[in-house]
């Protein structure tokens, strides 16, 4: 039976979540987009902590991930990676910064690990991004893939909904898988897939699977962490559980000191130099 890596103070690294996978423990995996958040859920024995762009939506307020620049990403990576001791840093190359230019894709991944010390970088796409997760990978800079729903290029979908469905997508999916594979990724996101085929695609690859909406059969999970601990209240999709609702417990504290404030109760004599 393997070890729980959690119980396992040295860092996570590329080897350790291959070793993870060759053992059958299971990837955790959440967002942070800051310091102090990053600190907690570090100590809390995540395995790996992704700054994804998802922070267009839950920081910054976007609708969409497109909007984040390279400039947001590393200032984000930055304030995450000084919280951390333990956990894998992996940080999202955002929209524009990969794609069609290897060489552009490189000098992204490049400024992210120099100004922001993250351990790896995270790009969207299969074939069409090939040249560029070969040319990082070969500047010595871990490359994770994502697959299936590729938030960068929602406007391409039209829509948020299951991917790969069709045979013609599943079998894209496949191929791609082994191409970002075989180019070097250390490990692959699959998202919002259909279960079986993402059982499928972990048991044909050796590095780990992370899967977020795409079953159990995946070598990990990753959620936005705003969203599993309930301080997004408005994203409630099938394979999001919340784990607390830190958002109504805000919205009370925030209610008693504003109470406490009106009244005079805060600050008490005791509270006072």
């Amino acid at each position: 039976m393997s070890t729980n890596t959690t119980d396992d103070k040295r860092k996570v690294t590329t080897v350790r979540l291959a070793q993870m996978k060759q053992q059958g423990e299971k990837i955790a995996m959440l967002t942070a987009y800051d310091y102090s958040m990053a600190k907690l859920i570090d100590e809390a024995g995540i395995d790996a902590i992704l700054i994804g762009d998802s922070a267009a939506n839950v920081m910054a307020g976007y609708s969409t991930t497109l909007p984040m620049t390279l400039d947001h990403m590393i200032y984000h990576a930055q304030c995450v990676v000084r919280g951390v001791k333990r956990a894998f840093v992996v940080c999202d190359l955002p929209f524009g910064t990969y794609q069609g230019d290897s060489l552009k894709a490189l000098e992204s991944a490049i400024r992210v690990v120099k100004e922001s010390g993250a351990e790896a970088v995270k790009i969207e796409g299969g074939e069409e991004i090939i040249d560029s997760v070969k040319r990082i990978v070969n500047a010595g800079i871990p490359v994770m893939g994502h697959l299936g729903l590729t938030p960068q290029s929602i406007n391409a979908f039209g829509t948020y909904a299951l991917r790969a469905k069709s045979e013609a997508e599943a079998a894209k999916l496949k191929a791609d898988a082994l191409m970002l594979q075989e180019a070097g990724c250390f490990a692959l996101v699959l998202e919002k897939i259909p279960a079986d085929l993402a059982t499928e695609v972990t048991k044909m690859l050796s590095i780990p699977t992370i899967g977020i909406g795409a079953g159990s059969g995946t070598d990990g999970q990753v959620l936005v962490m705003q969203d599993m601990l309930g301080i997004n209240q408005g994203f409630a999709p099938k394979f999001l559980r919340r784990y607390a609702e830190i958002g109504e417990t805000i919205k009370q504290a925030v209610g008693s000191y504003v109470s406490d404030v009106k009244a005079v109760d805060f600050p008490s004599a005791s509270e006072q130099y």
